[in-house]
């Protein structure tokens, strides 16, 4: 059976249609020209979901139904006017949605959304209304959070736990991690263990100042979660309340993306590269590493990946793993994007001239 898999790029939605022999179609479906920052194929109805990033015309959001070829713009999240006695330094407009995701098995309709500023929104009918959690808005520590790679901190990680939704998860860059136990009437930061050598040593353990490049959840193992932070990777075995630094990792501890088995949460991987100004692939030759064993040990994924003067970067939704746990998808800044059908051990080149690709995912056919 095929995968079909979509990317959103600086020039508009592409369409992939990969299958188990490793052969593949890529169409250019919707959105020409257009920026499309973050996609969401929601396995509860079929639907799929993009962003766009329009500037001047600010940011949209568009629906598709499951086995549909026409679009629908919907709502977008939207602050609440800034009080007039507000010390928040922030504008309160919504720049970009960086992350989407669906809400647990029984709650047909519900979605969360993250922003740029780090704004946390929540739809409980497909998209058509949104309203932001005030709660995690208002809590003290938001006045420590700064731009990590944005000139404002965002919300780039929403993790629902899948035996409990109201228990969510979510990573902030810079604002480090947050969990909610009860559908985000109220939070705790979870930061705890991490640290941020950007910071000065007497606080790169603060919690509220972590950057947490992206944070992913093992479906099957839902107390294993994985982060690529700025400088570290860090694994979590008890739902995300304490965080160990993965030592001996190859090539580079920075990054952005990471993956996780659906059914083994000791398998992920990662795309190294090297720090900080440089954003490029790490020593000009594109790599991604995996773990089996929880971080023990490391393998150094290269086969069919560009050797020699490769500069591209994966952002944090650049990496993709589908349900099987063996069909990957990745794309890169500067246009490139690959698959693998097994594992990562060998890959296969879909495209070297996109435009650069802000994030991925796969969809069920």
């Amino acid at each position: 059976m095929g995968q079909r898999a979509y990317l959103g790029t600086r020039k508009g939605l592409f369409q992939c249609d990969l299958d188990e022999h490793g052969g593949n179609t890529l169409a250019l479906v919707r959105f020409a020209g257009d920026p499309v920052s973050m996609l969401l194929h929601d396995s509860r109805d079929g639907a799929l979901y993009a962003a766009l990033h329009l500037g001047h015309f600010g940011a949209k959001l568009h629906r598709r139904e499951v086995d549909g070829e026409l679009w629908q713009e919907i709502a977008m999240p939207a602050f609440p006017a800034r009080p007039p006695d507000s010390s928040d330094t922030f504008d309160w407009t919504v720049q970009q949605i960086w992350s989407l995701a669906a809400g647990g098995a029984d709650q047909p309709g519900m979605l969360w959304a993250g922003t740029l500023p780090g704004g946390l929104f929540r739809s409980n009918d497909r998209g058509d209304s949104w309203q932001l959690v005030e709660s995690l808005w208002n809590v003290p520590q938001r006045a420590q959070w700064f731009g990590g790679g944005y000139d404002v901190p965002g919300i780039h990680s929403i993790c629902v736990d899948p035996r409990d939704s109201d228990k969510v998860l979510v990573g902030v860059s810079c604002g480090g991690v947050w969990q909610t136990a009860d559908g985000g009437a109220s939070w705790v930061l979870s930061s705890t263990g991490m640290r941020a050598d950007y910071m000065p040593p007497e606080l790169d353990e603060n919690e509220a100042v972590q950057d947490p490049h992206r944070i992913v959840r093992s479906q099957a193992m839902p107390d294993m979660l994985w982060c690529q932070h700025h400088n570290g990777i860090w694994r979590s075995q008890d739902g995300g309340h304490h965080w160990q630094e993965i030592g001996g990792a190859p090539l580079s501890h920075f990054g952005f993306a990471v993956a996780v088995h659906p059914r083994d949460g000791g398998t992920a991987w990662f795309v190294p590269a090297q720090a900080d100004v440089l954003r490029i692939a790490h020593d000009g030759a594109l790599a991604v590493t995996r773990t089996r064993d929880g971080g023990q040990t490391f393998e150094v994924l290269r086969n069919g990946l560009p050797q020699r003067h490769c500069y591209d970067l994966v952002y944090r939704h650049g990496l993709a793993l589908a349900d099987d746990g063996r069909s990957l998808l990745m794309a890169s800044t500067t246009g490139g994007a690959w698959y693998s059908i097994d594992g990562g051990e060998q890959w296969q080149t879909l495209s070297a001239h996109l435009p650069p690709v802000y994030a991925v995912c796969f969809a069920t056919l």
